[in-house]
């Protein structure tokens, strides 16, 4: 964690929420030092016990930061990438500073041969799967009496059938192992729709009845189910966005701020640990009050 005065009013303001953040850690069992130049160095924490292996499509938004709080968390890491080789290498290497065991994998989760190909070789390089997050998703906006057939398609193979994909090979190893969690990021759009996202819409709806179905079938297997719902994240979606529809979204926000990846990836870190045991086929919001 970085914290840089510049010698403006915003000064004493940096340094009182430094000083917070570190006794918030200390009181929480972190070891926390202060290096040169104001450098916040946050040691990563002793897994309780036995080291949890997880698997997490990797986008560079919400997927890396999941890999990142996770792996800083006790958890060795695979995941996977669909292209660009070279920021998934950037993320193993951070990982590896954890002292964590991780791996990338190359993988189309909307393909199914991909997705069981995959799971068997994370399978035969880690020998388990404690942990599934489902985190790949797309967007082709158009209205629906203008959006195409391949439009249409791509985004439901990719939000939705993806993570069926995934599911349909990860759920046998858990129900063996008689454990496990898995988490689907959908969109707070799936709750309430979305004008010029009937696709995307759509996707995230279905993640919510699958995540719901999903949770009674492996209740009885000690597997959690749930989905988190992200409201305006600082994503790449984001950024490509126009500045009038940043505006109108921002206005929504009880909050007053648009979220960032590590908001998402906080929760589903929590839902990941046994802190999280009595909860599933649940739909959780992390908006800042997007959708009231």
């Amino acid at each position: 964690l970085d914290f840089c005065t510049r010698g403006d009013e915003n000064e004493l303001q940096i340094i009182t929420e430094a000083t917070q953040l570190i006794g918030d850690l200390r009181r929480r069992g972190r070891s926390v030092r202060i290096a040169e130049a104001g450098r916040i160095e946050r040691k990563r924490p002793k897994p309780p016990g036995e080291a949890r292996d997880d698997i997490v499509p990797l986008r560079r938004g919400i997927g890396r930061a999941v890999a990142l709080d996770l792996g800083a968390n006790g958890a060795d890491i695979a995941f996977t990438y669909k292209a660009r080789a070279d920021a998934a290498e950037e993320v193993a290497r951070m990982i590896e500073s954890y002292g964590r065991k991780v791996k990338a994998y190359q993988c189309d989760s909307a393909v199914f041969a991909d997705a069981e190909r995959t799971i068997q070789t994370v399978l035969n390089d880690f020998g388990r799967i404690d942990i599934l997050v489902n985190n790949a998703g797309i967007n082709r906006d158009a209205v629906s009496w203008k959006m195409s057939e391949e439009q249409w398609d791509e985004v439901i193979d990719t939000n939705l059938k993806g993570y069926f994909n995934f599911v349909r090979f990860v759920a046998p190893i858990m129900r063996n192992q008689n454990s496990g969690r898995i988490i689907n990021i959908t969109s707070i759009n799936g709750l309430r729709g979305k004008f010029g996202q009937t696709n995307y819409s759509a996707a995230k709806a279905g993640i919510i009845g699958f995540t719901k179905a999903l949770a009674k079938e492996l209740g009885k297997s000690n597997v959690t189910v749930n989905a988190v719902a992200p409201g305006l994240i600082e994503t790449d979606i984001l950024k490509d966005a126009p500045e009038k529809v940043r505006e109108m979204a921002l206005a929504e926000i009880v909050l007053g701020r648009i979220g960032s990846p590590e908001d998402v990836a906080h929760l589903v870190t929590f839902l990941a640990s046994d802190l999280a045991r009595h909860i599933t086929g649940e739909v959780i919001k992390v908006d800042g009050g997007q959708y009231i």
